[in-house]
């Protein structure tokens, strides 16, 4: 109701300035007021936000005098309730998050990809797991349940090697962690495998603490899923498609950006990770990571059906999913 209420104001302030002659409402006006804010996590796949960010790419296609500012997501969860209350206009977030979202009622739109690929299965060094037929009877962490990461991890063990997590009254018991603490976790011996999203795979090779079980290529809709989806309101894109088409211009600059100049873009990364996380990542960690990703804004509504059919079948969804009118790719095309 606020934000309906808030909205409204926006629209009455535009029509009153544009009868006076002046520039129009705060929504996409060129008034030196207005702010956009754009939200990501601090992870590799979400590169494309930390080069907009550094290389000031939004201020660039947005409206003279707009004023861009960045907020950093720990979880998909807490993104998406910024997108619901109007907190953040746009930015990237996993395509797990934004599907069960929209499919609760959240009235979002995809109008983007991020990259795709950056995920593997990893078992614990000293486990004796040498192959995924290993599994059963052991522990696997993901971030969340029914995360992205824990789909794919969880669909491929079903489909290949029939192995199911004890939340399907299988085999391997499952439990969640963020994954920046994996390592620790190996470390400890308290998981013997689990679903890694880069940067932190190539970290734990590093660190010898574990060791890849299914190579990107393999692990289930890596090369096909987005990892990361640009997310925007359906409020907003109806309303002000030319912000929205800034938006989405800025971001294919960033991925055209990493593109073409990688070790530059490489370096971005490892800066903002910092920056964010106050934790530092090799050159060697990072070139690692990057061989598993591919950066590009390219989507296709399909791919996600195939992804939310497979979440369905894990039984974390109740109804077969329906997510006819979550993706917009008009924005992408122009």
């Amino acid at each position: 109701m606020k934000k309906w209420l808030s909205l409204l104001s926006v629209v009455v302030l535009g029509m009153i300035l544009t009868a006076c002659g002046t520039s129009e409402s705060a929504s996409g006006s060129k008034g030196k007021n207005d702010k956009i804010v754009i939200g990501y996590f601090p992870n590799i796949n979400h590169v494309a936000g930390m080069v907009a960010e550094e290389k000031e790419l939004y201020e660039q296609t947005l409206p003279d005098g707009t004023e861009v500012e960045y907020k950093y997501f720990p979880d998909g969860s807490a993104f998406m309730t910024a997108i619901e209350t109007g907190e953040i206009q746009g930015g990237l977030v996993g395509p797990g998050p934004a599907m069960n979202h929209y499919m609760s009622g959240a009235e979002i739109n995809i109008v983007a990809a991020g990259s795709t690929g950056g995920t593997v299965i990893m078992a614990r060094e000293g486990s004796g797991i040498e192959s995924p037929e290993q599994l059963q009877d052991s522990t696997f962490v993901s971030p969340r349940v029914g995360c992205t990461h824990d789909v794919q991890f969880e669909a491929l063990m079903m489909r290949e090697y029939d192995l199911k997590s004890d939340r399907l009254k299988g085999e391997m018991k499952h439990v969640t962690g963020k994954p920046a603490t994996y390592s620790q976790l190996f470390a400890s011996k308290r998981i013997d495998a689990a679903a890694v999203p880069e940067p932190w795979a190539s970290k734990i090779e590093e660190e010898g603490h574990g060791k890849v079980l299914v190579e990107g290529d393999d692990v289930a809709f890596n090369d096909t899923l987005p990892a990361a989806v640009f997310v925007t309101s359906a409020e907003l894109k109806e309303n002000n498609p030319e912000l929205v088409q800034n938006m989405v211009d800025a971001h294919k600059e960033a991925t055209t950006f990493i593109q073409d100049n990688p070790e530059e873009a490489k370096e971005i990364a490892i800066k903002k990770i910092k920056d964010i996380t106050e934790q530092e990542l090799s050159a060697s960690v990072i070139d690692s990571a990057w061989e598993r990703i591919d950066f590009t804004y390219e989507v296709k509504l399909e791919d996600l059906e195939a992804f939310a059919a497979a979440s369905f079948e894990l039984e974390f969804l109740k109804e077969h999913p329906d997510l006819d009118g979550l993706v917009d790719t008009t924005f992408i095309e122009e």
